[in-house]
């Protein structure tokens, strides 16, 4: 058994997965549009480019996505991506990325568990905590 994420696009699934491929190091593996599914007779016109399915990877993670019709989507709440980073610059690097166009909840600061943390909803609608851990004490 897995489980994996899987997010709904008002419209805009292709750009952020393009867009978390270029600049969070993932693998786009699979990405159909409507317009690519076998029987077209029930596919708007406007629904040709949108993606029924689309899957990547993202260090050991699988991240799937689709486009949901606008009127029927709403950013995420109370469930966040939770990207654990190596290095406080890379903390910085993502946090700007992500930041721009987008909604912060937490600014990027030290914490008592972690050298670098925030938490935001980047401008596809997606939620996020960026974590660069701090080493636990072992008891």
């Amino acid at each position: 058994m897995k489980l994996y994420t899987y997010l709904n696009y008002g419209g805009n699934c292709e750009e952020a997965f393009r867009f978390y491929e270029k600049h969070l190091g993932g693998k786009i593996t699979m990405m159909m549009t409507h317009g690519d599914q076998p029987d077209q007779r029930n596919v708007p016109l406007e629904w040709k480019k949108a993606i029924v399915h689309a899957r990547m990877k993202i260090g050991d993670t699988i991240l799937m996505g689709a486009d949901i019709p606008p009127d029927r989507f709403m950013p995420m709440r109370s469930a966040y991506l939770s990207l654990i980073v190596n290095s406080s610059e890379d903390a910085e690097r993502i946090y700007a990325l992500l930041k721009e166009g987008g909604e912060i909840f937490m600014p990027m600061e030290e914490t008592f568990y972690a050298f670098r943390f925030a938490m935001l909803r980047d401008r596809f609608g997606t939620s996020w905590m960026i974590l660069h851990e701090r080493p636990m004490p072992r008891e």
